[in-house]
């Protein structure tokens, strides 16, 4: 899977502990280790978040809930609770919904359809928010119904997951409530907003699996390809770019005009991403959350990943694209 943005560095620094290394420690256990008090940092901010009246604070807490590891209290809500509460507060928010839809579709016992229909009402134009009932299609090898979702989908103007407004919202509804929560561990924006790029990366971004076979079993010239090449032109984050690129790869031919168009948009992106990412961590450690501040400013304003990329850039007054491109 393709990291990307700040997610280029959650495998080595995310809260120093990943959900394995937390996994593995049992309630109680050296409380002084680091993993130790990152999750007693996760359930008090559960906690205080659960206890807000607002439907940002709501999703919060479902998001930092449903990777916990550790047992939560028998009186407390779940994660689907949380989240069911913060779709009822926010009915029209879709990055909300997504959130929901996501929790639900990767709960064994959770029935999708209702949180999918809902989204596809609050924000028709999202390609993505067919994904679940592709998937579902896909499982039980009903290729008609296949046919008919890829269709749907393809009339979407965007493939949004939402990315950018989920982690500012979650971002905000941690600093509400930043004054009831332990001293000493997620205290910098920077590593609250590193944290939440690891809860987000492991929620929000479905299995692609069953659209690439579905695309992948497309025919030269049928209707299912020219909705596959239609996907994805317009995503939010830039794995969905990645994927629609593979995706593209496979639907043209290997050596012709089109095929090196596609090289260099991949590679552009790349680049910018990657000249993006040193902006945020090739610096001194005290200016990094002035730095992290102005990425989360840039996110505020645009949906789109690549865009926050490019603004940065902008803003420090770099190139948009490697040097050799200008040759």
């Amino acid at each position: 899977m393709v990291k990307h943005g700040l997610q280029l560095l959650i495998l080595g620094i995310a809260v120093s502990q990943p959900a394995a290394a937390l996994a593995s420690i049992a309630p109680g256990a050296n409380a002084k280790s680091p993993a130790d008090r990152f999750h007693l940092w996760r359930n008090e901010a559960v906690r205080a978040l659960a206890a807000r009246a607002d439907a940002n604070s709501a999703a919060t807490a479902a998001a930092l809930s449903f990777t916990n590891s550790f047992a939560a209290p028998s009186t407390a809500p779940t994660a689907l609770q949380l989240i069911a509460r913060a779709s009822d507060l926010a009915p029209d928010n879709a990055a909300i919904g997504w959130l929901h839809l996501q929790l639900c579709a990767s709960t064994p016992s959770c029935d999708s359809r209702d949180a999918a229909l809902v989204l596809r009402w609050v924000d028709p134009d999202n390609a993505a928010a067919w994904l679940t009932q592709l998937s579902t299609a896909h499982k039980d090898k009903d290729e008609i119904e296949v046919d008919r979702v890829l269709g749907d989908m393809a009339q979407g103007t965007r493939f949004d997951l939402y990315y950018n407004p989920i982690m500012v919202l979650m971002f905000d509804a941690l600093n509400g409530v930043r004054r009831e929560l332990p001293g000493g561990v997620m205290a910098s924006d920077t590593e609250r907003l590193i944290a939440l790029t690891g809860v987000a990366t492991a929620e929000i971004i479905p299995p692609f699996s069953p659209l690439i076979d579905a695309c992948r079993e497309s025919t030269a010239g049928s209707e299912r390809r020219e909705d596959c090449l239609k996907l994805m032109q317009r995503g939010d984050t830039v794995i969905v770019q990645m994927v629609g690129f593979g995706i593209e790869r496979r639907l043209i031919p290997a050596d012709g005009k089109e095929a090196r168009s596609l090289a260099e948009r991949k590679r552009l992106l790349e680049w910018r991403i990657s000249a993006a990412g040193r902006l945020d961590f090739s610096i001194l450690p005290w200016t990094q959350n002035g730095r992290t501040r102005t990425r989360l400013a840039e996110m505020r304003l645009r949906p789109r990943e690549e865009d926050v990329c490019i603004a940065l850039l902008r803003q420090h007054k770099m190139a948009l694209e490697p040097a050799e491109s200008h040759r």
